[in-house]
């Protein structure tokens, strides 16, 4: 008799202490101050290949999870190219046709230093990426920052992403 009870206040604890945290939408990454996962070895024709030697080299960096399928990435896709003239952005195609993901560059630029495809998405669950597009914040030694999952647009990019890569680069300084 007292177990039904006893479960509904268990669940509403839950509840209560989910809606109270500061930002009940967003999953922390696991990866956030680990070493960034290894990249596959697989590019797109004609594109630079991205490698894990470039996730270390000196400087903050991105690492942009995308697909020419997703809206949420074509959305961002301005974003990106801003970006790309102030430091490298790289990109990992995730689970895209060839030749779509090559037309959706050749049609609205390419803002990647340097792309891997992942055509069975086995490397984004290595770097826990729940959906595209996901954009990680990485520094000078190959080291998870910042995961920021979802498109850099709007005050989500100015309230949420953009302090995190300002730091980042005041860091390295």
């Amino acid at each position: 008799m007292m177990l039904p009870p006893a479960i509904f206040v268990a669940l509403a604890a839950t509840f209560l202490w989910g809606m109270s945290r500061e930002d009940p939408g967003n999953l922390p990454s696991t990866m956030v101050g680990r070493q960034a996962p290894a990249i596959p070895q697989t590019t797109l024709p004609g594109k630079d290949q991205l490698t894990d030697a470039m996730l270390r080299e000196p400087g903050v960096k991105l690492v942009n999870f995308w697909a020419s399928w997703c809206p949420p990435c074509r959305a961002e896709h301005p974003t990106l190219t801003e970006l790309s003239a102030r430091l490298p952005v790289y990109g990992v195609d995730l689970k895209d046709p060839e030749g779509a993901a090559l037309s959706f560059l050749n049609d609205d630029g390419d803002p990647f230093a340097a792309i891997a495809t992942d055509p069975r998405g086995r490397t984004a669950i290595d770097w826990g990426v729940t959906a595209p597009p996901e954009t990680f914040i990485i520094d000078g030694q190959g080291n998870v920052l910042y995961r920021h999952a979802g498109p850099l647009i709007r005050e989500d990019y100015t309230n949420r992403f953009l302090p995190q890569l300002e730091k980042a680069l005041a860091a390295q300084d």
